[in-house]
């Protein structure tokens, strides 16, 4: 048995479409390397900085993914070779383990693919692209029907509804 405690600069690519690892940015291996019947079990944690972008708000987000893994390097001969095929069992290459893919793989395989500041984040507003958390509870915008746009231009006058604008119900007005 070997245990691996070690701090690596992290490659450009680890990353999804909102959020990854920075380049150069320190990862932190805690592994454990077993001798077991088949190969070699590695099983351990890691600590990987994150940066991206809320997917509702697009805000910037700086976190940190505490992840474990588990993979078994299977001896060259060994049944578990001999019975698994070749992209489902990583093997060992004479004395040497490639942890390099494993790290990659878990890493990037646990980035969220729509991540968020917070879970309760409203998003933007659909009309003034402002955050919803930053408006006041009250927020709103004057729907103006598109059918008198084109009077309300010419005269002048502010058009905010018509009775039997579509989703409007009509109201009276007292004479």
């Amino acid at each position: 048995m070997q245990e691996i405690d070690r701090t690596l600069p992290a490659p450009a690519e680890w990353r999804v479409e909102l959020i990854g690892v920075p380049a150069g940015a320190d990862v932190h291996l805690r592994l454990r390397l077993e001798s077991v019947m088949e190969g070699v079990l590695v099983t351990g944690e890691l600590d990987v900085p994150v940066t991206g972008s809320c997917a509702r708000c697009l805000e910037p987000i700086e976190d940190t993914l505490h992840l474990d893994v588990q993979e078994l390097y299977a001896y060259e001969g060994s049944t578990t070779e001999a019975t698994s095929e070749e992209d489902e069992v990583r093997r060992i290459d004479g004395d040497y383990l490639d942890l390099a893919p494993l790290v990659r793989d878990t890493v990037v395989l646990n980035l969220p693919l729509a991540p968020v500041c917070s879970e309760d984040c409203a998003g933007l507003c659909v009309d003034c692209g402002q955050r919803l958390d930053d408006l006041p509870a009250d927020h709103h915008h004057e729907v103006v029907d598109a059918r008198w746009a084109g009077l309300a231009e010419k005269f002048g006058t502010p058009t905010t509804s018509s009775p039997g604008a579509p989703g409007e119900s009509p109201t009276t007005e007292e004479n």
